[in-house]
């Protein structure tokens, strides 16, 4: 083809397109301002933090989107078949389309999520069954989003030609397609399957203090197929929900925060016990972290040149008792150094004289 012939082409597809290309246009835009409009009529009319409009707010971009393309589809639905690549547009438009609506069923299926989270806020005394909602949510509505993503994506595959007439063949082999398969899908299966154990059973919820291979941090996140953890010291550390299946954990807030805890201390056998007795309690009633609930003392080991005394404590979370430890400690050991020094960990040892050989 010459170049006159491609330009006499090209001049003709632009001629026969060009009142349909405005229609699609002008019809494209006018959706899309009549849709702003509404949606802005609507916020001005509703409160912020309602249930309609958090699920607006939440949805609005994906919506616009999708309503737009819909009329899209439906002018070029009605467009004449003579049109050049008329047939391309449609199937362009049909894959968007697609990608629309499945991007507005994610947004709206995530606004569904916090919608019932801001529904059960943390209260006092009903912290327990608002942490077990959200994590239940969140996890539900994750895999959700990836089952509407995964069919999405198999809508938007069927529309090409080809994957259509490979369909026959493909359920013949779908025997051996899903054994391969499965096998290869095995870790992203049994951690969904672990996810949604742990959603059910409710081992750990957010916001939990877990004691995980040695570390002890809160729960941050937990996804469709792992655990975000915040280490006490703001390291992040991710875990496969498989591991907490197949694993033990500690969990220190699985029913309530209260937590006890012990201080240790080795003196000298000639250390008298209720001084340190007094002396703890008084620390006790002067630390704000103490809940007044726990304070024993106790002798807990007597070794061949010094003995233990353990002081048992309590306090309303683990990072207060941390704290509360901490600075006991510090004040058992500071009382006997100022008062007690010679009654510190000492080594015995006896000189024997021997006669001389």
């Amino acid at each position: 083809m010459t170049d006159f012939e491609t330009l006499n082409t090209l001049k003709a597809g632009l001629e026969a397109w060009w009142h349909p290309g405005i229609t699609v246009v002008l019809s494209m835009a006018i959706t899309f301002l009549v849709y702003k409009g509404v949606l802005a009529t609507v916020q001005r009319l509703t409160r912020s933090k309602t249930v309609p409009r958090l699920f607006l707010d939440a949805s609005s971009t994906a919506l616009g989107v999708a309503i737009t393309l819909v009329v899209l589809n439906a002018i070029l639905e009605t467009a004449s078949q003579d049109l050049p690549l008329i047939n391309h547009l449609r199937h362009a438009a049909t894959l968007l389309l697609i990608v629309a609506v499945t991007w507005a069923l994610v947004r709206c299926t995530s606004a569904i999520g916090d919608v019932i989270v801001s529904l059960n806020p943390v209260l006092e005394g009903q912290w327990k069954r608002a942490r077990k909602v959200e994590t239940q949510t969140r996890f539900l509505v994750r895999v959700l989003n990836i089952l509407i993503v995964i069919v999405g994506l198999g809508a938007a595959l069927v529309t090409f030609e080809p994957v259509r007439h490979l369909g026959s063949s493909l359920l013949a082999s779908a025997g051996i397609g899903g054994i391969i398969l499965g096998f290869a899908a095995k870790p992203v299966l049994g951690n969904l399957l672990a996810g949604m154990q742990i959603a059910l059973t409710q081992p750990f919820r957010i916001d939990d203090v877990l004691h995980v291979q040695g570390e002890w941090c809160w729960v941050e996140e937990v996804t469709a197929t792992y655990v975000v953890l915040r280490v006490w010291d703001l390291r992040r550390l991710v875990v496969p929900l498989q591991w907490f299946i197949e694993n033990p954990f500690q969990n220190w807030s699985r029913h309530d925060t209260e937590m006890m805890g012990t201080v240790f201390i080795t003196v000298d056998y000639s250390m008298p016990i209720e001084p340190l007795r007094t002396e703890f309690e008084r620390l006790l009633e002067q630390a704000p972290d103490w809940d007044g609930k726990t304070r024993i003392v106790q002798v807990t080991e007597a070794g061949e040149a010094n003995i233990e005394v353990r002081f048992l404590l309590s306090a309303r979370d683990s990072s207060s008792l941390w704290n509360l430890r901490c600075a006991i400690r510090e004040g058992l050991i500071t009382f006997i150094q100022a008062q007690f020094p010679a009654h510190l960990p000492r080594v015995r040892a006896r000189l024997v004289e021997t006669p001389d050989q």
